[in-house]
C-alpha cells in the first residue's frame, strides 16, 4: 500500500489529461525523464517542446476564463505542503574503489515517521555450515513479526533497497455487455460480474452492506471522467506479492547468489543492491514484474478484445541484472535506472532524478572512501536543485520597485544569502522553496482546471517529471501556455513573489524568522498521543526538534517522513560499519530505549552497526 500506486492515482490522473487536453500535452506536462536523469545504463531523456497553440491554448480555452481561475485558485491552497513519496536511497561501491579492496553498501529507506519506528534492528546467530567458521550472523532490520532480515549483512553479502516506482498497476476500462448490464466484454465473450457481499459491524450502529464486483482482471473500483467502469489490475491481489524468498538472502554468499535470490522474492517491486566480501557489487529488481502485452500501461484502455493485457509473470532469467558495472559504482533512489527494451517492461511511474544525480556526482568525487564518507553522502543537504529558482526569483526581485519596498529587500537579501542548503537556519531556502511551490500551483492549476472539473486527480502532485516541462515554460515563457488573467510571463512570476509575501506576512514574526527549520519541525508521534493531554503526549512523543534536510536531495526530511533507517557496512567489517533508526528500539515508554539512538539519528552523529555488549537477556526455555 505504501510502496505502490494503490489507488491508481498517477494512472488516473495521466488518463484523464490524455482524454482532455491530448496526448501531445500529457507527455509534455509528465514526459518520461528530464536533463535531471542520471540512470545507471543509458543517457537522460529531454522534456519534449512545448505544444503549439494549435495543441493547446489558455488564451481560448474551452472554459471560462473565470472558471479556470477559481480552480487555480483552490489548488493554490496548497502552499508550502508536499506530499510524501516513499522513496529511498542506496548505492555500492566496488573493492576496486576502495583503500583495502572491500565493496561498502550504504541504504537508507524513506518512509512515514511514528512512534513505535516501522524496523526493529536485528542481530542473529545460529549454526550455518556454508558460512565461514559454520556460524552465521546476520545483522540488519527487520519488520516486526516478520521472521527474516529485510535489509542488511550475512558477513558474506549486504544488501539494501529503493522503490523502483516502476508500474505494477493498470486501470482497465469496462466494456458493459449491450446485452446485459450485468455482464462485462472480455476475450472469448461476456462474462459475468462475481459479486461478494461484505458486512461492516459499526460499533453502535447498524451494519452496512457492502457490493463488491470482481472481473477476472480485478475489483471494479470506480467511474472514470467520462462515466465509464474500471476494473484494477495490481501485482498486489496475486500470490505472487507476498512470499519468503527472502529467507535465502540469509545464506547467501555472493552478490550473483544473492540477485538470484531476489529476483524470486514476492515483495513491492524494489531495485535491489548488494556488495560481497570480495569486492563485486550488483544491481536488480526484486519482485514480480507483470508479463505486460499490447500496451505501455501508461495510461487506461480496454482489455476486452485481447490485444493488450497481462501474460504471465517475468521469469527470474528475464530480469534486469548489472554486475560489476565498469564505473564501480551502482546508485539509486527512486530514478529511471535502466534504458531499453527492459525499462518498457518496468514502465513509467519514476521520479525526478535531481537527488540520484547528485549521489552520483557526490560519490565519483569520492577518493579511497569509507563508512564515514558514505554517511556524508547520506547526510548532504545541499540545495543544487534549487539554484536555478533562487537566480529565478533574484531575477524577478531585481524588476522596478523592489528597491523601494522593504519587504522586498528583506525578501532579497534573505535569498542572497541562502546559504544553499536546507539548513534549519535558512530562510532564504525556504523562500527559494515556496517561490517555486507558488509558481506550480498558480501555473498548474490553470493549466490542468479544464481537467481536474472532470477528474480531481488532474493535479500537479500526480505528475512526477512536472520539473521538464516547468522549467521549459520558465525558459521559453509561451503565451499559450500563460493564464488569461496575465499579459505576460513577467506578470505571472511577479504574481509568485506576492503570494509569497502575502503567506508569510500572514505568520507570527518577521520574515527572517520564518527558518526552515521553523516548517520542516520533527512530528514523529505515537498514534495515542493524539488523544492524551499534552504533558502524557510528550512521553510518547519523539523531540519536536527543527530537522535539516528536505526531498530532492540525500538527506530526505519532513516533519513525519524521511530516513526511517541508515546503514552502511561492508561485508564480513561488520564491527566498521554504521547505522541510525529513528525512536528507540523498545516501544515501551517507560523503557530507557524507548529513544535510544533518536538524538543520533537527528544530528546525524555516527553510532556502530553492531550491537554492544549485552546487558539484558530473555531465555525461552520450552515446557516439555
Amino acid at each position: 500500500l505504501d510502496l505502490n500506486d494503490a489507488f491508481g492515482e498517477y494512472e488516473a490522473a495521466r488518463g484523464a489529461i490524455e482524454d482532455l487536453l491530448g496526448s501531445e500535452v500529457l507527455d509534455f506536462l509528465d514526459p518520461s525523464g528530464t536533463e535531471w536523469d542520471a540512470p545507471l545504463v543509458g543517457g537522460p531523456f529531454q522534456t519534449p517542446p512545448i505544444p503549439g497553440p494549435e495543441s493547446f491554448d489558455l488564451r481560448r480555452a474551452s472554459t471560462s476564463v473565470d472558471g479556470q481561475l477559481e480552480v487555480a485558485g483552490r489548488v493554490s491552497g496548497a502552499a508550502e505542503s508536499s506530499r510524501p513519496v516513499r522513496g529511498s536511497n542506496n548505492w555500492a561501491l566496488a573493492g576496486s574503489l576502495t583503500g583495502d579492496g572491500r565493496a561498502l553498501l550504504a541504504n537508507d529507506m524513506h518512509l512515514g515517521l511514528q512512534v513505535p519506528n516501522i524496523w526493529y534492528r536485528v542481530a542473529m546467530v545460529f549454526p550455518d555450515e556454508s558460512a565461514p567458521g559454520g556460524v552465521r550472523r546476520v545483522v540488519g532490520v527487520s519488520l516486526p513479526g516478520v521472521p527474516l532480515l529485510i535489509a542488511g549483512s550475512n558477513g558474506e553479502v549486504a544488501w539494501g533497497f529503493t522503490n523502483t516506482w516502476g508500474d505494477w498497476e493498470d486501470w482497465v476500462v469496462l466494456e458493459p455487455d449491450p446485452a446485459d448490464p450485468n455482464r462485462y466484454l472480455a476475450p472469448g465473450g461476456s462474462r459475468p460480474f462475481a459479486r461478494f457481499d461484505e458486512r461492516i459491524e459499526v460499533k453502535d450502529g447498524g451494519d452496512l452492506a457492502l457490493e463488491v464486483r470482481e472481473t477476472i482482471w480485478g475489483p471494479v473500483l470506480d467511474r472514470d471522467h467520462a462515466g465509464r467502469e474500471r476494473a484494477y489490475r495490481w501485482i498486489a491481489h496475486d500470490p505472487q506479492a507476498v512470499t519468503f524468498a527472502s529467507l535465502a538472502l540469509e545464506k547467501a554468499s555472493t552478490v550473483e547468489e544473492a540477485v538470484a535470490v531476489a529476483n524470486r522474492i514476492g515483495a513491492p517491486p524494489q531495485n535491489f543492491v548488494a556488495a560481497d566480501v570480495d569486492g563485486h557489487i550488483a544491481w536488480t529488481v526484486m519482485g514480480p514484474i507483470p508479463g505486460r502485452f499490447g500496451h505501455s500501461g501508461r495510461t487506461p484502455r480496454s482489455w476486452s478484445d485481447g490485444s493488450s493485457g497481462w501474460a504471465s509473470y517475468l521469469a527470474p532469467e528475464e530480469y534486469p541484472r548489472l554486475l560489476d558495472p565498469e564505473e564501480g559504482r551502482i546508485w539509486t533512489a527512486n530514478n529511471r535506472v535502466i534504458d531499453g527494451p527492459m525499462l518498457e517492461k518496468i514502465g513509467t511511474g519514476f521520479r525526478l532524478g535531481a537527488r540520484a544525480g547528485q549521489i552520483r556526482d557526490h560519490l565519483r568525487r569520492l577518493e579511497q572512501p569509507d563508512e564515514r564518507a558514505l554517511l556524508e553522502v547520506q547526510l548532504d543537504d545541499r540545495a543544487l536543485f534549487l539554484e536555478r529558482w533562487r537566480a529565478l526569483l533574484l531575477e524577478v526581485l531585481a524588476t522596478d520597485g523592489a528597491g523601494a519596498d522593504p519587504e522586498r529587500r528583506e525578501l532579497t537579501r534573505l535569498v542572497e544569502t541562502w546559504g544553499g542548503r536546507a539548513s534549519v537556519h535558512s530562510a532564504g531556502y525556504r523562500m527559494v522553496r515556496a517561490y517555486r511551490t507558488f509558481l506550480i500551483d498558480q501555473v498548474y492549476g490553470t493549466i490542468l482546471a479544464t481537467c481536474r472539473k472532470a477528474d480531481e486527480r488532474c493535479e500537479s502532485r500526480y505528475l512526477n517529471q512536472l520539473e521538464g516541462g516547468l522549467w521549459r515554460l520558465v525558459e521559453e515563457r509561451p503565451m499559450n501556455f500563460l493564464s488569461p488573467k496575465f499579459e505576460g510571463w513577467d506578470e505571472q512570476f511577479e504574481a509568485a513573489v506576492e503570494e509569497l509575501l502575502e503567506y508569510f506576512g500572514e505568520k507570527d514574526g518577521a520574515l527572517a524568522e520564518q527558518t526552515w527549520g521553523k516548517r520542516n519541525a520533527a512530528a514523529i508521534r505515537h498514534p495515542m498521543s493524539r488523544s492524551l493531554p499534552g504533558f502524557l503526549a510528550k512521553r510518547l512523543d519523539m523531540p519536536r526538534e527543527p530537522l535539516p534536510g528536505d526531498s530532492n536531495m540525500p538527506r530526505v526530511q519532513g516533519p513525519s517522513f524521511g530516513a526511517s533507517e541508515r546503514f552502511v557496512v561492508s561485508p564480513g567489517r561488520e564491527k566498521d560499519g554504521l547505522f541510525h533508526m529513528p525512536t528507540g528500539q523498545s516501544a515501551h515508554p517507560l523503557s530507557p530505549f524507548y529513544r535510544a539512538g533518536h538524538n543520533a539519528w537527528a544530528n546525524g552523529d555516527p553510532t556502530p552497526f553492531l550491537p554492544g555488549e549485552a546487558v539484558h537477556y530473555l531465555k525461552l526455555v520450552p515446557t516439555r
